[in-house]
C-alpha cells in the first residue's frame, strides 16, 4: 500500500463520474485502496435495499476492499430526492474526514452529484394552475408530446430527460412559462456560481461508445444469469410493483411488465438493454456539460487519477493541519503532528 494510504490521507472529497457500464466501481475501488480512501455512493438506485443485481451494486468482496457508504439506506418505496442525498452524503464525508481519511464520491446520477457539488437550483415555486394547463395541452400526445414541446424551447433540458419522464418535463415547461427562460440556462448559471467554491477534483470516465454499448448489453445478460428475474419477482411480491424506485428503474420495470404478461420475455430484455444504452448517452451529455470534469480513459487513466487525487488530498491535509496549528516534528525518523497520523 502507498505511504500516503498508510498515514491516512486526510479529509476532503473527490468525485468519479461517468455513464452506466463505464467501470466506475472497479476504478474507484482500485483508487481507494491506494489512497486509503472510503467510497460514498452517488448512484440514485443503489441507495435502495433489495435492488442489488439490477443496479450493479458492488459485491461483498468488492466492499471488503474499501469502506463503502450510502448503500441500502431506504426501501424502494421510500424515495430519496437529490437534496436529501446531498445532506446524507455531506454527513458521510464529515464522518470520513473525522477519521482523517479522504472520500471518493462515485456514481452516475448527475442531478445528485450536482446537488452535492454545487447545490440545486430551486426555481420558482410550483404553480398548480400552470401545471394543469400544460398537462391539458398535452392531450392524447402525453409525455412524448410534451417532450417535443420542450425540445423546441429548451433542447438542452430535453436532451437530458427521457421522453416519458413526465414529472421533469412538466417542471421544465412550468419554469419556462413562469420565468420566460429555459430551465437549463437557469441551472447553468446557478451551478457555475456554486462550483466556484467546490474544491474536490472530479474525474469522468470515458470509453468509446460502441464498446460501452457492448459492455452494457453483456452486463444485462450477466444480471439475468445472476438472478435479476428472481430479484424482480421478490420485489413485486413484496408490494413494490408500479411504485417508487422499482417502477422508475431500467431493467426492473421492463422485466416486471413481462412477468405481468404485458410483453414477451425477449422483448422485455431488448427494451431494458436499449433503455440502458439511452441512459448512458444522456449521462454522457449531462456530464460533458458539467464544469470542472477531468476526462480520463477508463482503461488506462488510473495513474493520472491517482496523481490528481493524491495531490488534492495532500493539500487538503496540509491546509487542515495548518489551520489547526499543527506542530510538525520528528521522533525516531517518523513524522509527528499535533493532529495525529490519521490511523485508528
Amino acid at each position: 500500500m502507498d505511504a500516503l494510504a498508510k498515514r491516512g490521507a486526510g479529509g476532503g472529497a473527490g468525485f468519479i463520474v461517468g455513464p452506466t457500464g463505464a467501470g466506475k466501481t472497479g476504478f474507484a475501488i482500485a483508487l481507494a485502496e491506494r489512497l486509503g480512501a472510503e467510497i460514498v455512493n452517488a448512484d440514485s438506485r443503489q441507495l435502495y435495499r433489495g435492488m442489488d443485481v439490477g443496479t450493479a451494486k458492488p459485491s461483498a468482496a468488492e466492499r471488503a476492499r474499501a469502506p463503502h457508504h450510502l448503500f441500502d439506506v431506504r426501501a424502494p418505496d421510500d424515495p430519496i430526492n437529490a437534496a436529501q442525498f446531498a445532506e446524507m452524503a455531506r454527513a458521510a464525508i464529515a464522518e470520513i474526514a473525522a477519521r482523517g481519511r479522504p472520500a471518493l464520491i462515485v456514481g452516475g446520477s448527475g442531478l445528485y452529484l450536482r446537488a452535492l457539488r454545487g447545490g440545486l437550483f430551486a426555481g420558482p415555486p410550483a404553480a398548480p394552475q400552470v401545471r394543469a394547463r400544460i398537462l391539458a395541452a398535452a392531450g392524447a400526445a402525453g409525455a412524448p408530446g410534451l417532450h417535443r414541446r420542450l425540445a423546441a424551447i429548451d433542447p438542452e433540458s430535453a436532451a437530458r430527460f427521457a421522453p416519458n419522464d413526465a414529472a421533469r418535463i412538466v417542471r421544465a415547461l412550468e419554469v419556462h412559462e413562469l420565468t420566460g427562460r429555459p430551465l437549463s440556462a437557469l441551472q447553468r448559471e446557478h451551478r457555475f456560481a456554486g462550483y466556484a467554491a467546490t474544491g474536490g477534483p472530479c474525474v469522468g470516465l470515458t470509453i468509446e461508445r460502441a464498446r460501452l454499448y457492448e459492455r452494457i448489453d453483456r452486463r444485462f445478460d450477466a444480471m439475468i444469469a445472476a438472478g435479476l428475474i428472481e430479484e424482480v419477482r421478490g420485489l413485486m411480491a413484496a408490494g413494490m410493483d408500479r411504485r417508487g424506485a422499482f417502477a422508475a428503474t431500467i431493467g426492473y420495470r421492463e422485466l416486471a411488465a413481462w412477468i405481468r404478461g404485458e410483453r414477451g420475455r425477449e422483448d422485455a430484455i431488448a427494451r431494458a438493454k436499449r433503455e440502458s444504452r439511452r441512459l448512458a448517452k444522456r449521462q454522457m451529455t449531462w456530464f460533458r456539460r458539467e464544469p470542472g470534469v477531468v476526462w480520463l480513459d477508463q482503461a488506462d487513466g488510473i495513474e493520472q487519477a491517482l496523481e490528481l487525487f493524491r495531490n488534492y488530498f495532500k493539500a487538503e491535509r496540509a491546509a487542515r493541519d495548518g489551520a489547526s496549528g499543527a506542530i510538525v516534528g520528528t521522533d525516531r525518523g517518523r513524522d509527528r503532528t499535533a493532529a495525529g497520523s490519521g490511523r485508528e
